[in-house]
């Protein structure tokens, strides 16, 4: 992070000089002009360095750092709170550990200064900022305050609200100080100015913050809720939604003669939109199963002609695998999809599935199925390309990436489907499936055989 620009050297500076003649007003206007356009430098920094952040716990730090260098502080806490009581609630601190704003949150919320701004600002009159210059002199000081702020240190603070008239209220800042002080006026009114365009910013990220998790919750509720117990076969998932909402997804589900079926797939597009398509798919998937499971092409085929019925705009990669756990037998079809991994002491290799194109490119789409075997104690990985594309490679060296993690599987993890996928995703994907800011979703289906 680069240094910000100290914004009171003009004003130290001024008020280093020794006194002397009376200047002439034209040099008295030129250094309010320098301090203004000093300001205004300042703001502007600030504010781009703000508007660079697109993620909310980035942009609350942002803010207390950018606070703190304003006021003239070293430490601080954000407590968001919006007013429409639809979160989320958090309370971010500046040099201040999880310990420390534990104690702090001790303390009677009408005692802290965030905390009586959180209650009265948004009402008529409320405080536009509150100032406490010395804690410690102050005759009604809170007797448990008065400890937490012996304990941590500060003898000072200086409260602002993150409020506007369109976004309401959304929380309060308050900067803390190791020793009694006060910010002057023009600092004051410089972290006025910047804290009410924060707020905006702010609003805009709680928005899309709250769009992302409804999407991730509908995208949740539209996957299997557990995986179905079949004799002969352990299966495991891992899955999460990317940035722009869920379109890849799995499913597994018991079959008539004691068959098993698996799928993945994945949807074109993003947003409400795609999340909804997926759920359609993969429901009417689940049907045809039912109806002609043995025969996955049969099944990929009927897709295909809803898919076309239905989401004529949209195309989908769709991979059904017919499994009879007794005889460890396989047959699969796949529309575009990425071929599976059978990953087992002997061997690790991609199993050779025919070309075909992705649902709803053809006007009539079919292609061969494939049936293979699988050994005791083999595992048969069925994944989305997302998977792929987090890599940040060119697909062959993200297949070759992917192969090398699950030849890799330690011995030990072999015998369980769950800590087969957990390595192989901790390997292949350079940040981890919880990386925030992933923009594709990943899906990853185990078959263990017995």
């Amino acid at each position: 992070m680069s240094a910000t620009p100290d914004t009171s050297s003009a004003a130290s500076a001024h008020d280093a000089r020794s006194p002397g003649p009376p200047r002439p007003a034209g040099a008295v206007l030129q250094d309010r002009l320098a301090g203004w356009v000093s300001d205004l430098s300042t703001l502007h920094e600030l504010t781009e360095r703000m508007v660079r952040t697109d993620r909310l716990d980035a942009a609350l730090d942002e803010l207390l750092r950018a606070g703190a260098a304003l006021v003239g502080a070293r430490r601080g806490l954000v407590a968001l709170e919006p007013d429409d009581g639809l979160g989320p609630d958090t309370t971010v601190g500046l040099g201040l550990g999880r310990s420390d704003l534990g104690h702090i949150e001790t303390v009677p919320r009408g005692e802290l200064p965030h905390g009586a701004l959180l209650d009265t600002a948004a009402l008529p009159g409320g405080p536009g900022e509150i100032v406490r210059p010395d804690l410690f002199a102050e005759d009604d000081l809170d007797p448990r305050h008065r400890e937490v702020a012996t304990r941590l240190g500060y003898a000072a603070s200086y409260a602002l609200p993150l409020h506007s008239e369109a976004a309401g209220r959304l929380g309060a800042a308050v900067w803390l100080y190791d020793e009694p002080a006060e910010p002057d006026a023009r600092r004051r009114h410089l972290a006025a100015l910047y804290t009410r365009f924060a707020t905006e910013h702010l609003a805009r990220l709680l928005d899309g913050e709250r769009t992302r998790s409804s999407l991730a919750t509908v995208y949740e509720e539209l996957l299997p809720s557990r995986l179905p117990r079949c004799d002969g076969v352990r299966l495991a998932a891992r899955h999460r939604t990317g940035q722009r909402g869920g379109s890849d997804w799995y499913d597994a589900l018991t079959l008539p003669d004691d068959a098993l079926g698996l799928a993945v797939g994945s949807v074109t597009g993003s947003g409400p939109g795609a999340v909804a398509a997926m759920g359609r798919l993969r429901a009417c998937l689940r049907a045809y199963a039912v109806m002609e499971g043995e025969d996955p092409v049969a099944v990929l085929s009927d897709l295909e002609l809803l898919l076309r019925l239905t989401e004529p705009a949209r195309s989908a990669t769709v991979l059904f695998a017919y499994c009879e756990p007794a005889a460890r037998r396989i047959t699969l079809a796949g529309a575009g999809h990425c071929p599976p991994l059978l990953v087992g002491e002997r061997r690790t290799q991609f199993v050779e599935t025919s070309v075909s194109a992705p649902l709803g490119m053809l006007a009539c789409w079919e292609a061969p199925s494939v049936e293979f075997g699988t050994a005791a104690g083999e595992t048969v990985l069925l994944y989305t390309d997302g998977l792929l594309h987090r890599t940040g490679q060119p697909v062959d060296l993200a297949f070759a990436r992917l192969h090398a993690a699950a030849a890799a599987v330690p011995r030990a993890l072999r015998h369980d489907p769950g800590a087969i996928a957990d390595h192989v995703l901790d390997t292949v994907l350079p940040d981890g499936l919880d990386a925030t800011d992933g923009a594709e979703d990943v899906a990853l289906l185990a078959a263990r055989f017995e």
